[in-house]
């Protein structure tokens, strides 16, 4: 018989949590759990680096003969959190042993407490224990471990057949024949029990990097199993070996590696239609970045070169610079890595992700909507999660020291782990972790190390809701590294795990992370007097006049230092000839070289857990709303806190463009939507706690959001103006022409940003 749990009521057998907890489940009677963890440290025989330069120490495997089925913490183990220390655990699993199965079961009519019942589960029929305090119709959650003999398949009987017929079901890419049981008809379902596949086998790999190809065949007459025959599949001859249990004219399915020639690999493409960049697949199956334009970009380079001889700076010149950086590992020592900023064009990226390309994949899914993006990615990150039953990790930490715990714990954890399923846990407190504790961690955690008084980062130059790394974070805390490291952990944790953090980054950073072109536009998020200084150089026709070197002055907590961009700069005057090599310097170095260590540390931690290739299905404002999760925005308070300007100003809210924009955001925009309209305006998808009315500006100061009136002939499309909230809105002639154009601004960016 099976103990059992009662919603509400509770059995006296050992509480456990189940592995997505959703419910109490409860382990069979009489059977010995031992959760007993060793805490990850030094006593590992090999240990790893805790994170790129530096010695530390690796988790280490629990040596517990037995745990119990997924269970993060058994109700007896609650009453020792007070005895274990803040740090992480590793918990190991069984694999010899199937997680519990959970059903829902009705009490029958006449069953008392105490009183047994049949029930079927998983194919199997068990008897239940009614619990103490359950009536009859009360639902309870029975736990039935899955059987490894056999298990319990549906199937509808065809048109035609009757009792004692038999028809054909495909299980397990295998065809048996069926018998139709006594009264059962055609449409009717009947289960069948299947001998069970083994628990977990590991997927062959491919020949291919692209994978295989599933292909059906009908086995030919005289074929017995075992016995290989031949075939045609994909214009190519193949030999085919005939499965056991197959017989002659039953189906089988058989798997081919998928061949590529050399155009259909460099036909892959990833359009993001956004600040008009491509991804194209190379032969060497590296992604490189390719500006969208053909004839256009050629004839601006011609004109571009022009320019330059004649020592004119050009805005087309500026716009063009686009830098990506190169995150690569050392060649003589793997554990040490280098990071710079090269030009776009120079750039590449792998596909590969355990060994397979995912350039198909990604070309597939990137032109989809965020949402089916974002199940893509969820199913390929299912994939990399290491189950349960195979050991997951417990953090303990302390309200009191949260930070310094919660780094320390995950810092300690190896890479191999970080892909586990991580429990959480308060001390003093004995609740189990079934999901919210881990949300309210990640939040607080999230909370804390964006503070900015924790020096390690620093609101941006144009919007207070974003963060960017503080350049001087080394002279406020020794270990500013290893909390970096930790902070890309924590990203790519919460991005595997599903959870959100509180904090929106800077577009720069989400760049970095994703290796997206960073452009000069991007420097205005990290310093908008610099970046508005180094624009007006295209309006100066000698700059040789503003006696300017190549270096740049920093101040370091009160110290002055002057930095310089190239060899010997402080006696390199700028002048129109150097003018461009001045300012690409200026971005590289305000864009990465200043933050270098820190971006370094970040990412290395993030590329513990999520693969890099598996994100360039995203754009940078979609990672944005995938960690820091869709805003909850609403409308009403929007609309009774922005302002009009131009021919809105007189009527507000009552001029009919005006309304128009309001019913597609309110009535036709998603949520998703929203925020993308949001991120377009005023830089990110962030709402500020007390509302829109709290909306700040590039100056710190309250800026509302606003809505300016332009005319069509002026821009076609919407404008933002970030740094101030505002968008302009054409005037259009219908609201079907509105949504339209509003739709694709904020979707594609076709506009880009403008400058007051």
């Amino acid at each position: 018989s099976l103990a059992c749990g009662t919603v509400p009521a509770q059995c006296s057998a050992c509480v456990e949590r189940s592995r997505h907890g959703d419910h109490a489940t409860y382990s069979p009677a009489g059977e010995s759990i031992d959760t007993r963890p060793r805490k990850m440290g030094n006593e590992a025989s090999s240990a790893s680096s805790s994170y790129p330069g530096e010695t530390g120490s690796s988790a280490a495997r629990s040596s517990s003969t037995r745990t119990s089925a997924p269970s993060s913490m058994p109700a007896d183990q609650s009453r020792q959190n007070t005895d274990l220390r803040p740090g992480a655990y590793a918990v190991p699993g069984n694999p010899n042993r199937r997680p519990n199965q959970q059903f829902y079961v009705t009490v029958p009519r006449g069953v008392r407490p105490g009183h047994e019942f049949p029930v079927l589960a998983g194919g199997h029929q068990l008897m239940v224990r009614c619990p103490a305090g359950v009536r009859t119709g009360d639902r309870i959650v029975v736990s039935a471990p899955n059987r490894r003999g056999t298990e319990a398949y549906m199937a509808t009987v065809p048109v035609g057949v009757g009792p004692g017929d038999q028809f054909p079901v495909l299980v397990n890419n295998q065809q048996m024949m069926v018998t139709c049981p006594p009264g059962v008809g055609p449409g009717m379902q009947v289960r069948i029990m299947v001998p069970s596949q083994p628990q977990r086998q590991t997927q062959q790999q491919s020949s291919s990097p692209f994978g295989d190809t599933m292909y059906e065949v009908v086995v030919p007459q005289g074929v017995r199993p075992g016995q290989p025959f031949a075939l045609i599949a994909n214009g190519q001859r193949v030999m085919v070996t005939c499965p056991p249990r197959a017989a002659p004219g039953q189906k089988i399915q058989f798997r081919l590696p998928i061949q590529m020639s050399t155009d259909e690999i460099k036909s892959i493409k990833l359009s993001y239609e956004k600040e008009g960049w491509t991804r194209c697949l190379n032969t060497d199956l590296q992604f490189l970045w390719v500006r969208q334009g053909g004839d256009e970009a050629g004839e601006g380079k011609a004109a571009e070169a022009e320019h330059k001889q004649a020592g004119v700076l050009t805005k087309k010149m500026i716009d063009d610079i686009a830098l990506v950086r190169e995150l690569k590992a050392d060649a003589q020592d793997a554990t040490q890595w280098s990071i710079r900023l090269i030009p776009a064009e120079e750039s590449s990226m792998s596909t590969l992700v355990s060994g397979r390309s995912l350039a198909q994949d990604l070309a597939r899914h990137v032109t989809a909507s965020f949402d089916q993006k974002e199940q893509w990615f969820r199913a390929q990150i299912a994939q990399l999660q290491v189950p349960w039953e195979e050991g997951h990790i417990r953090v303990h930490v302390r309200r009191s020291n949260l930070l310094m715990d919660s780094m320390e714990a995950v810092e300690s954890i190896r890479k191999d782990d970080m892909r586990k399923i991580f429990r959480f846990e308060f001390q003093h407190e004995p609740g189990v972790d079934a999901g919210g504790v881990a949300r309210e961690w990640f939040h607080l955690v999230s909370e804390h190390l964006f503070n900015p008084e924790i020096a390690l980062f620093t609101y941006s130059a144009i919007n207070q809701m974003c963060m960017q790394i503080n350049p001087t974070s080394g002279l406020c805390n020794e270990e500013h590294l290893k909390m970096f490291h930790f902070c890309g952990r924590l990203l790519g944790k919460a991005l595997f795990d599903r959870q959100i953090v509180s904090s929106h980054l800077v577009a720069p950073l989400y760049k970095h992370i994703l290796s997206w072109p960073l452009l000069m536009s991007d420097l205005e998020a990290l310093d908008s007097d610099v970046y508005q200084n180094l624009v007006k150089l295209s309006d100066i026709d000698d700059v040789e006049m503003l006696c300017l070197d190549f270096t740049v002055t920093e101040n370091a907590m009160g110290e002055v230092q002057q930095v310089s961009l190239k060899e010997d700069g402080e006696n390199v005057t700028v002048t129109n000839d150097n003018i461009e090599e001045y300012i690409r310097l200026q971005c590289t170095y305000r864009l990465l070289d200043r933050v270098k260590e820190q971006t370094k540390y970040l990412l290395l931690g993030f590329y513990e857990v999520i693969p890099e290739p598996l994100l360039s299905v995203f754009d940078f404002q979609e990672l944005e709303l995938l960690l820091c999760g869709l805003p909850d925005i609403s409308t009403d308070d929007w609309l009774q806190n922005s302002e009009y300007t131009g021919d809105y100003e007189r009527k507000g809210a009552n001029h009919k463009v005006v309304k128009w924009f309001w019913e597609v955001v309110r009535d036709d925009f998603s949520m998703e939507q929203r925020a993308r309209l949001l991120q377009f305006t005023t830089g990110t998808s962030g709402v500020p706690a007390s509302g829109f009315a709290m909306l700040q500006g590039n100056d710190g100061n309250i800026r509302k959001f606003t809505i300016n009136s332009i005319s069509k002939s002026v821009s076609i499309f919407p404008r933002a103006h970030t740094c101030f909230n505002r968008i302009d809105l054409p005037l259009y002639d219908s609201k079907k022409e509105l949504k339209k154009f509003l739709t694709m601004a904020i979707q594609m960016e076709a506009t880009g940003f403008d400058i007051d």
